[in-house]
């Protein structure tokens, strides 16, 4: 399938998700559980793991198409290696449109609303900061459409 028709494809049923951690965090345990939770939803997973160079997230979520992006940080590097990821996502025409999140542990001071917003204005869809219940998560999971158009 070539990317156009990737991009034109309509969808019924689970998401498809790719998750991902940075290229700074080598934590492989937060990446399994999201799996899990999202297998557990429904939903089908990609799983990239840790330490994934930006370029390769991107090429990885030009080729899969994914329903939504779940990024995942535990080292607390995520809102300095989150920025230039979701640019260059953004950047990419085949990626218009995807739904992308990013959670854990963004700041090694623990991160905060400032580092939430910056993400947010940066292109996240959603930012999910350590301190959050996951039902935040799980309800805005829940809340993508079953059929996406893009």
């Amino acid at each position: 399938m070539k990317p156009a028709e990737w991009a034109a494809r309509h969808r019924s049923g689970p998401l498809d998700v790719v998750v991902t951690g940075l290229p700074s965090d080598a934590h492989t345990w937060n990446l399994i559980y999201i799996q899990l939770l999202l297998e557990d939803l429904g939903h089908k997973v990609v799983n990239l793991g840790s330490c994934v160079p930006e370029d390769e997230i991107v090429e990885s979520c030009c080729k899969f198409q994914p329903d939504l992006l779940v990024v995942s940080s535990v080292n607390g590097h995520g809102f300095n290696d989150a920025q230039p990821l979701i640019g260059a996502i953004r950047s990419r025409w085949e990626l218009t449109g995807l739904p992308a999140v990013i959670g854990g542990k963004l700041g090694v001071a623990g991160g905060g609303q400032k580092e939430a917003d910056v993400l947010r204005r940066a292109g996240f869809d959603a930012v999910f900061q350590d301190s959050v219940d996951l039902t935040a998560f799980e309800s805005y999971v829940g809340s993508l459409p079953r059929e996406v158009e893009r």
